[in-house]
């Protein structure tokens, strides 16, 4: 095992199967990369539904192409949220579902557009951070700093690059959330023009789609207990009251929000993907194409 790979293990607290993705997906990726770029800023998209390993796997890319010799920013979606004041209007304002974080519509896309400029630009670039645990965008004291111009961006996300969906699909709820709590379909509506605006100029960019693709929908609710789990622990350690995290009962009206456009991408997302990486339930790769 090459030493780098051996050290983000090791720093990542990963799984020694890590190695495998390594080999069988991270390296396949460098190569495509060093392939294709033609200068700065070549924007990967990684995307993927929540807590299916896109951050694992932008972390790893960053270390391989970094052992390469090529600088990279690693920015995630999540990252780019709105603050929870201004998530609080658009509650009041557009529909109360927004206060949610997570849908198309709660992110500040300009924002987002602004950090992918500068870093094809020169000088500092600070990365937006955003606190889940406070459910607020963490002060700007406290993002990390790159020097720009940089190689390769690693852009991940659980809707990025998703297309919108056709007007005649928001008509039937998914589940028991629209079905309750959006019975005009006008969360759905906004969620969807938001996808067909905005976030285009966001995901447009893309130079290579990369997508995470799990063996269906269902698996995710359980992935992302896990996820919020190991946040309750780690806050329990460190002193940290429950209340900054998610009971199971919560994570389910939380995933609730992301059903329909999870959907959406496993079904349309595999035929206009650059590279699929195909996960089983324990999101372990099964197949890479």
């Amino acid at each position: 095992m090459d030493d780098w790979l051996s050290r983000f293990i090791e720093t990542e607290r990963l799984p020694p199967e890590f190695a495998r993705t390594a080999r069988e997906v991270c390296a396949p990726l460098v190569d495509r990369v060093l392939a294709e770029r033609r200068g700065p800023g070549f924007l990967v998209g990684i995307c993927g539904p929540q807590a299916s390993g896109k951050s694992t796997l932008a972390a790893g890319l960053a270390a391989m192409l970094q052992a390469r010799g090529l600088t990279t920013a690693v920015l995630s979606l999540d990252d780019l949220y709105l603050t929870r004041a201004e998530r609080q209007v658009l509650a009041r304002e557009v529909h109360p579902l927004l206060a949610t974080r997570g849908v198309p519509g709660t992110h500040d896309v300009d924002l987002g557009l602004a950090v992918l400029a500068a870093l094809k630009g020169t000088g500092e670039v600070a990365l937006p951070r955003f606190d889940k645990a406070a459910d607020d965008r963490a002060p700007r004291a406290d993002w990390p700093v790159v020097l720009a111009p940089v190689d390769v961006v690693l852009f991940e996300g659980w809707c990025v690059g998703a297309r919108a969906q056709p007007q005649e699909a928001l008509a039937e709820p998914v589940n028991a959330l629209e079905r309750d709590e959006d019975p005009d379909g006008a969360w759905r509506a906004h969620v969807n023009a938001a996808l067909a605006g905005p976030y285009r100029r966001l995901f447009d960019p893309i130079d290579l789609f990369v997508l995470l693709r799990p063996p269906a929908f269902e698996v995710v609710l359980a992935w992302r207990i896990e996820q919020e789990r190991k946040l309750r622990a780690r806050l329990a350690r460190e002193g940290a009251g429950p209340g900054r995290a998610m009971s199971d009962a919560e994570v389910g009206r939380f995933i609730a929000h992301y059903e329909r456009i999870t959907r959406h991408i496993l079904a349309e997302a595999p035929a206009r993907a650059d590279v699929t990486v195909r996960l089983d339930a324990q999101r372990r790769r099964i197949a890479a194409n």
